[in-house]
């Protein structure tokens, strides 16, 4: 559902429509995201529309990778079960990403539509400290580019 016009449209149709507004979007996924797609590019659309986070159960190695070097935010749901939380009409607020550590579960709040209080839930993630960096700089390319070698 694009929340711009409240229709139900194509993925890469709201894609390109949030990236119009300049809006951040987040994808929300269940067993082994990404599996069939090792390819660099099935990262680089999602970053280069705007996507600030995927969020999933947990995902296919090579994609969660590609997705680190594309600077796009990879967690998983602390509590599996949380993935049942998530509804349609939801807004997901990640708080603390500017103290990303390894290790350290992030916040994530789910602000409700349905007039529900918003409910918190944690999610977790497997960067290291150069993939930490990679994410802080936008993408792997960045930090190559940052340096002076």
């Amino acid at each position: 559902m694009n929340v711009l016009n409240d229709n139900i449209e194509s993925y890469p149709h709201i894609a390109r429509e949030y990236k119009k507004g300049n809006l951040k979007w987040i994808i929300l996924a269940d067993q082994n995201y990404g599996e069939g797609s090792s390819r660099e590019h099935a990262a680089m659309s999602p970053r280069y529309l705007g996507c600030a986070a995927v969020i999933a159960r947990c995902f296919a190695r090579i994609q969660e990778t590609s997705l680190k070097k594309q600077g796009v935010l990879t967690v998983t749901f602390k509590d599996p079960l949380d993935y049942d939380k998530v509804k349609e009409y939801d807004r997901i607020s990640i708080t603390g990403l500017n103290d990303i550590k390894s290790g350290k579960p992030i916040k994530c709040v789910l602000h409700h539509n349905n007039g529900a209080d918003d409910e918190e839930i944690y999610l977790q993630h497997s960067y290291n400290e150069i993939q930490i960096e990679w994410f802080y700089a936008g993408s792997a390319l960045n930090v190559l580019l940052s340096r002076k070698d």
